[in-house]
């Protein structure tokens, strides 16, 4: 049973992938295909043989992810230091199905884990992860990107933005049965972030994932083997990116990341709002639906309160 995760979720299934499939090419109807229990809340995923993966998004206006990603991931692409996502073919709306949708290059690796304090600090993961944040960071943003209303996303301005929105969600997140938060401690941390003025200023526009969390990474031998789903990519402030700091990296690694990034102290405060902003806001919508997102955004969390001051 597929588990539905929005209210406007659109009924997308292996029938419906068959026939969009067939309007590309027929060469696809003997290939073995299968939905993916790991599918995230954008996309829908469908392998598709051994080497290809359909990526269907789940929501009316997907279209819109799927486009920037057909139009922006050659830009970006060759600057990275890991595989990302290769389109092989974009497909149009058909069989009552409103959005485009992709087919891309089959991706290996296993998701990463969450560090435990048995584990051996992840120096190496962390500089592969600071190479791809700074690899961003360092691509050309053209005129036509600047203006680029698709490439325009709360996460990439200021923090004190999202101030409204955070405090709605930690008030929701004190009736969710379960949840084991310390919403007053998240709450005092917040406020010391906001207290920046870094968390109201604007930066220089640079290229961001805006999503760069452990379900859209995949890693072998505990390396980073490739960076999924670029449907956030976007320009602006891009601070967002280094939460994954709190998420996947112990405390010795996290250090090494932020020197390899070379982040000073006023951006690394603000990104650890933004990682307390990321984790608290699934909790009153996911809880009940992705356990693990669940999981692995609290675990960020607490993170980011045993790093706090």
């Amino acid at each position: 049973m597929v588990t539905r995760l929005h209210d406007d979720e659109l009924e997308v299934d292996e029938k419906l992938v068959r026939r969009l499939l067939g309007t590309l090419s027929s060469a696809y109807d003997e290939l073995p295909l299968r939905r993916l229990e790991a599918s995230g809340s954008t996309n829908a995923l469908f392998r598709l043989g051994d080497d290809l993966l359909v990526r269907v998004p789940r929501q009316p206006g997907g279209s819109g992810t799927i486009e920037k990603e057909q139009r922006w991931l050659p830009h970006v692409a060759p600057h990275l230091p890991v595989p990302v996502p290769e389109i092989v073919e974009v497909g149009e709306p058909g069989f009552g199905y409103p959005e485009k949708w992709s087919l891309v290059r089959y991706a290996e690796g296993e998701p990463p884990s969450l560090p435990s304090p048995d584990d051996a600090p992840r120096h190496d993961l962390a500089r592969d992860l600071a190479a791809v944040v700074t690899g961003l960071r360092g691509v050309d943003v053209p005129d036509e990107a600047q203006t680029d209303p698709h490439l325009r996303w709360y996460r990439g301005e200021p923090l004190a933005a999202f101030d409204g929105d955070m405090r709605a969600w930690l008030e929701m997140s004190r009736s969710v049965e379960g949840l084991d938060l310390d919403v007053d401690a998240v709450t005092t941390a917040w406020d010391a972030g906001l207290a920046l003025p870094a968390a109201h200023a604007r930066s220089e526009p640079r290229w961001y994932h805006g999503d760069l969390l452990a379900e859209n990474l995949l890693v072998r031998g505990g390396r980073l083997a490739a960076v999924l789903d670029f449907g956030g990519l976007s320009v602006g402030n891009p601070a967002v990116d280094l939460v994954v700091a709190w998420e996947l990296l112990d405390p010795p690694a996290r250090s090494t990341f932020r020197r390899a990034v070379g982040v000073e102290d006023d951006e690394w405060l603000v990104a650890r709002g933004w990682a307390l902003a990321l984790g608290v806001m699934v909790f009153p919508y996911y809880w009940h639906t992705m356990p693990t997102r669940c999981a692995q955004r609290m675990f960020m969390v607490r993170q980011v309160l045993a790093d706090a001051p």
